[in-house]
């Protein structure tokens, strides 16, 4: 038996989805630019996929930009922003517990002369407002915060941080990460003063190599792709019809039934941080039910590797992440848990459990029978 408790790094397809990808790469797979029957039946293809995602935001179709997935989407909201605000000035601000997404990219934008402030967490993840305020300057241009964090479910007060942002300078673009957020949450970005916002497919069972990029029509950013001139000339090549069809799939059915799915996702969460404290040594970093995000559970185990106790898990049959899946290539101590102020000693010693639609309470109760039985005998061994 496989239990995956590891979908905030990716998801399994939803069936639905996977039939109509096979579909797309098999029947009707032409190039949605070709001028033929086909070709504008691959055509609708997309212009239904961002009308499905359209509605899930309750904003226009002509706003929705597809990517090959949530770092494109991120690279081009933040360079493509600050390329084209650049004349009102060169000042960025985001936070210490961002994705890599975004930081290489504002990491290379401080190359281009760019000057970046990045904004501390409390315990919990969440940034000050009041360090915001101070933070805004009159040559601010671009401010970006993730809406969820990736390795332990935070979620920053958006609709507040808009506000401030746009009352202290109306030029200014606000950017939100919700690669971790979108299906999870409802997301409103015209209500919640939202101008840019990523989404990644495979983390809402969709498809991998696909996302999208919501941009309000009023604002303006220079491409990162040149060519043919697709995607109203914001993201040039041939449209990835299959996965593009899938994202939009998939995107109707998160929010289908959306309170009861993600009430089914919260309850495994909780079930889960609750049966987990009953074991000795055992920090948890995430926060229950509508204070943190509804699938990611961060929890520290004294006096163990983390990369041990993961492997030792995957032994069983229990998929988890020791960090984000993203970064895996780079293995270090995580920014994240760093910034939120985790012991030292736990640094190195923390997992993400993330719960999906296909888990349940029976794979919660055997994991923890895992943990029982392996915490003990691991940290005989265990080196500080």
């Amino acid at each position: 038996m496989e239990i995956y408790f590891d979908n905030s790094a990716t998801t399994r397809a939803l069936d639905g989805v996977k039939d109509l990808v096979v579909k797309l790469m098999t029947e009707d797979y032409a190039n949605p630019s070709s001028r033929h029957r086909k070709g504008m039946e691959a055509e609708q293809y997309v212009k239904e996929a961002a009308m499905r995602i359209a509605k899930t935001l309750k904003v226009k179709e002509k706003e929705i930009i597809f990517t090959s997935g949530g770092t494109e989407s991120n690279n081009m909201a933040l360079i493509g922003a600050a390329l084209a605000g650049q004349r009102a000035g060169k000042h960025i601000i985001s936070t210490r517990i961002e994705h890599a997404s975004v930081y290489q990219p504002l990491a290379f934008l401080e190359t281009l002369g760019f000057e970046v402030t990045y904004l501390h967490t409390d315990r919990q993840g969440h940034i000050s407002l009041e360090e915001l305020e101070q933070s805004i300057r009159p040559d601010t241009i671009l401010v970006s915060v993730m809406y969820v964090n990736n390795e332990m479910g935070a979620i920053e007060p958006v609709e507040e941080i808009a506000s401030l942002v746009h009352q202290k300078g109306k030029n200014i673009i606000f950017h939100v990460d919700a690669i971790q957020a979108y299906g999870k949450m409802e997301i409103r970005p015209k209500k919640q003063g939202i101008d840019l916002l990523s989404v990644s497919g495979h983390k809402i069972h969709g498809p991998k190599g696909v996302g999208f990029l919501y941009i309000d029509e009023k604002v303006r950013i220079k491409p990162l792709l040149y060519g043919g001139g697709q995607q109203r000339d914001l993201r040039s090549g041939t449209e990835n019809v299959p996965g593009i069809a899938g994202l939009g799939l998939a995107a109707e059915e998160m929010y289908r039934d959306h309170k009861g799915k993600v009430a089914r996702i919260t309850e495994l969460k909780d079930y889960f941080i609750d049966r987990v404290q009953e074991l000795e040594g055992v920090t948890v970093n995430s926060l229950k039910k509508s204070a943190g995000a509804p699938q990611i559970a961060s929890v520290s185990f004294k006096g163990v590797r983390s990369e041990v106790l993961l492997h030792a898990l995957e032994d069983k049959g229990i998929y988890v992440s020791s960090g984000s899946a993203c970064s895996s290539n780079h293995p270090a101590i995580s920014g994240t848990l760093r910034a939120i102020g985790v012991e030292k000693d736990l640094l190195d010693s923390t997992l993400r459990f993330s719960f999906g639609l296909f888990n349940t309470k029976e794979e919660v109760d055997i994991c923890i029978s895992a943990l029982e039985e392996l915490l003990p005998v691991l940290r005989k061994y265990y080196r500080a």
